[in-house]
């Protein structure tokens, strides 16, 4: 089998050899090849103390983060590298660091404290593959499988088992039973797991292929660190637009959306408010009156708990505000004065996800949110007035009219609103006899 490695990385083993110490490539990079893919980083491993690296690379410039932990990184022409000492760790009082590492001159040592077989395997050109634990016979099967003993590989560190089911949804892999058992039951550890941590897995789950299938198997898992996914379990909406539970709708619409992280996570949260919101008529048909309000609201809680990025954040919550809006093709115009072109695209792919969840009866509406896509596409195309921007009177021109202060603004809003209205052509002489018509009060 033969690794195409990076240059840099081929230098940096070649380095460590001719100094006298094994090296090899390891973890998610030799997973990566051994799936067809090419890697976007390197991880080195090597029976060489933090000391005796710095030393092999003294030519270069190295950085000691993590070096108490056995890594040093190694910027080699432009590439950064971390290359880490054989080590074994000790126990985890914390549940997320090792209390004491000891170095190791044993590659098999090294591997036998990594989270998952597919991660566990080690290659260097010459050498050839190391696989300890039966990886590459594990990405055969396609399951994702602990080294050892689950339980302690999840109370080693408890964003593993996030991890788990991050891989699962983007690899596809299903855990295997002995390491799904172990993360059901070790699944309360998560609750000690900072938000920063949570986050940074599940941004990566949630734009994961299998996204949905994961929160469709795991659900349980889940809910220790997203409480507002724990009432839609099971929650059958008593509705002729469904055939599936609330969870499963929700999933379904997850898979059913483009891989964004903001759209993935208004998918994820646009039904949460349905439980508090679900009531019953007189013939016995579901209603959830007031849910994407409620929705967007508990949405809101979550994504600032868990610290996504502001923009991240008001563009999800958006999203799950408007997702029941009913957006017609003459007010296009309006809408993408009020959400932006980006938002108003992606409420579009919520909206069609949304759709492709529903019963199988109901999914028409696809044809009708394809076509006003379109709509948008061509329209954008011709470069409308959608902001006051866009006018073709300014600032300037409103002072020559005789606006002063506050009075600007108001003129050029009301000449915005009469163009997206269509009352009024975006043409210089046009806006002035509108508003000598149509003053500002």
């Amino acid at each position: 089998m033969i690794f195409a490695l990076a240059p840099q990385a081929e230098k940096a083993l070649n380095i460590l050899q001719r100094a006298g110490h094994e090296a090899w490539i390891v973890g998610g990079c030799v997973r990566d090849f051994l799936l067809g893919r090419i890697p976007t980083d390197y991880d080195l491993t090597t029976s060489a103390l933090p000391q005796e690296i710095r030393a092999a690379f003294s030519g270069h410039r190295t950085l000691d983060i993590g070096e108490k932990h056995g890594t040093v990184t190694v910027l080699l022409e432009g590439l950064p590298l971390e290359i880490t000492t054989y080590r074994v760790d000790g126990g985890s009082s914390d549940a997320r660091h090792p209390d004491q590492v000891r170095f190791t001159r044993s590659l098999r040592e090294d591997a036998a404290r990594r989270d998952f077989t597919i991660n566990a395997m080690a290659y260097a050109p010459g050498q050839g593959l190391q696989d300890f634990f039966g990886g590459q016979e594990d990405l055969d099967r396609g399951i994702l499988r602990c080294v050892g003993d689950p339980a302690r590989r999840f109370q080693e560190d408890a964003l593993r088992i996030l991890r788990a089911l991050r891989f699962s949804a983007t690899l596809g892999f299903p855990l295997e039973e002995e390491t799904a058992a172990a993360a059901h039951a070790q699944a309360w550890l998560l609750e000690g797991l900072s938000a920063e941590r949570v986050r940074g897995e599940l941004g990566r789950l949630i734009r994961g292929k299998d996204a949905g299938q994961v929160l469709e198997h795991y659900p349980e898992i889940l809910g220790v660190v997203l409480p507002e996914l724990l009432p839609m379990i099971g929650l059958d909406q008593r509705s002729r637009y469904h055939s599936y539970d609330l969870l499963t709708h929700t999933a379904r619409a997850v898979d059913h959306t483009p891989p964004a992280l903001t759209i993935r996570l208004a998918a994820l949260f646009h039904d949460c408010g349905k439980p508090e919101c679900f009531t019953l008529d007189k013939d016995g048909e579901g209603h959830f009156y007031g849910h994407p309000g409620h929705s967007a609201a508990l949405a809101a809680e979550a994504l600032s708990r868990l610290r996504f990025p502001k923009r991240v954040q008001e563009e999800a919550v958006t999203l799950i505000r408007y997702h029941g809006a009913q957006i017609q093709p003459q007010k296009l115009k309006r809408w993408l004065n009020r959400l932006g072109p980006q938002t108003f695209f992606h409420l579009l792919a919520l909206q069609r996800g949304d759709t492709l969840a529903l019963a199988p009866a109901y999914r028409d509406r696809v044809q009708a949110l394809d076509a006003l896509a379109a709509q948008a596409r061509a329209l954008l195309r011709e470069k409308p007035c959608l902001t006051v921007r866009d006018l073709a009177l300014n600032g300037h021109d409103m002072m020559a009219l005789g606006y002063q202060g506050r009075e600007i603004g108001t003129a050029l809003g009301l000449l915005l609103e009469a163009v997206l209205e269509g009352r009024c052509a975006n043409e210089r002489e046009e806006l002035r006899q509108y508003l000598t018509r149509n003053p500002p009060l």
